[in-house]
């Protein structure tokens, strides 16, 4: 059974057979039913990375283990804005970037369900992802890019051996083209839609806890889609909910000023809405004007009092320099945490952390 994953407009549990991104009652998105089952007394030290973790998955038992160590990134402290900033490295991961916490589920799932083939949408770090763990358990995989996407990125897809399809234009057009193969019948393997990687996104907030000896007053973080910040803070919310903390931390998302719309909306309200654009950002990977999970990540933000910030383009290289000054070579993404981190520094609690989400050898200026 899938009861752990429903429609959130109709209801609906996710079917237990086949894959489909939208509910096919209503078109309404998969969420999870309802808090993470977090227990520290099932945690299997036995199991690889992030699947120590499996039983606040929600994945049938038959789910296949598909892994190559995700998870266990490094948590590095440097000085910076005069204070002591924890910095996650999740460019560590096996593909260069976060994304593999969920590819790693969702990748279980197709395998589980007899999927040979499935195509995907991404700016360049989700389609490593899945293109590294479909090679890795035999499955055809086919990726949809903007053609702005970076160059090794888009060479990282490929050599896994996914066949890349390059879409002229904005990251919006490069999620029509996918749309237009879904109809024709593909199987759709998205990051994005599919509400499978969200759990893997809260082992963040475990890890964070073990490495930590306790929970953190603040994590920062980019924002695109929403998933990896909304997988973190429910991750705290199921730590807190088995008591194992007693605090949830601030949570504060990212975007770049260009491409802001939860920024927008969480400052202005309804009017925000007339000031997104899908402008040019050098932080390719938060360029999503309709993000998927945005109104649960406002509505989190709202109950629990969170931040958005937005960053100007002019900071990012500067905020990417900085950071590679203290041995963290990220991409430009990752590097818009240090431009907010100077915006809120000396106004949130601490300790603070801030996930850096993709290496820099994925986008070298």
């Amino acid at each position: 059974m899938m009861d752990a994953f429903s429609c959130d407009n109709c209801g609906r549990v996710y079917p237990d057979e086949g894959v489909v991104h939208v509910c096919p009652h209503c078109g309404g998105v998969y969420d999870l039913s309802g808090g993470l089952p977090y227990d520290p007394r099932q945690i299997d030290g036995s199991l690889p990375g992030i699947w120590r973790y499996r039983h606040t998955f929600g994945l049938p038992d038959e789910a296949p283990v598909v892994t190559m160590g995700e998870g266990g990134t490094p948590l590095v402290l440097a000085r910076a804005f005069e204070k002591e900033i924890a910095f996650k490295l999740e460019y560590l991961n096996p593909t260069g970037s976060f994304k593999d916490r969920g590819t790693a589920l969702l990748t279980g799932i197709l395998l589980g369900r007899g999927v040979e083939a499935a195509v995907e949408d991404s700016s360049g770090n989700a389609g490593a992802s899945f293109a590294a763990y479909a090679a890795r358990a035999g499955i055809r995989a086919r990726v949809y890019v903007p053609d702005y996407a970076s160059g090794p990125k888009q060479a990282q897809i490929g050599v896994y051996g996914a066949d890349v399809l390059r879409v002229p234009g904005p990251r919006s057009a490069a999620a029509g083209a996918v749309l237009q193969a879904v109809e024709a019948g593909a199987v759709y393997a998205s990051h994005a839609y599919l509400p499978f990687g969200g759990p893997g996104m809260a082992t963040i907030a475990y890890e964070l806890v073990e490495q930590l000896g306790r929970p953190p007053g603040t994590v920062i973080a980019p924002v695109g889609h929403g998933s990896l910040l909304l997988g973190i803070a429910r991750g705290f919310s199921a730590l807190k909910a088995a008591e194992v903390i007693d605090t949830i931390p601030m949570m504060v998302g990212v975007q770049a000023l260009a491409c802001a719309p939860l920024w927008a909306l969480f400052s202005m309200g309804p009017a925000g809405l007339g000031r997104v654009v899908e402008g040019e950002t050098l932080a390719e990977g938060v360029r999503i004007r309709h993000p998927l999970r945005g109104d649960a990540l406002l509505a989190y933000m709202a109950e629990h009092g969170g931040l958005f910030l937005a960053v100007e383009e002019g900071d990012i290289p500067p905020g990417r320099a900085e950071l590679a000054h203290r041995g963290f070579y990220v991409e430009p993404t990752s590097a818009i945490v240090w431009p907010a981190l100077a915006q809120v520094v000396n106004r949130v609690p601490e300790p603070i952390v801030a996930v850096l989400t993709g290496s820099g050898l994925k986008a070298p200026f």
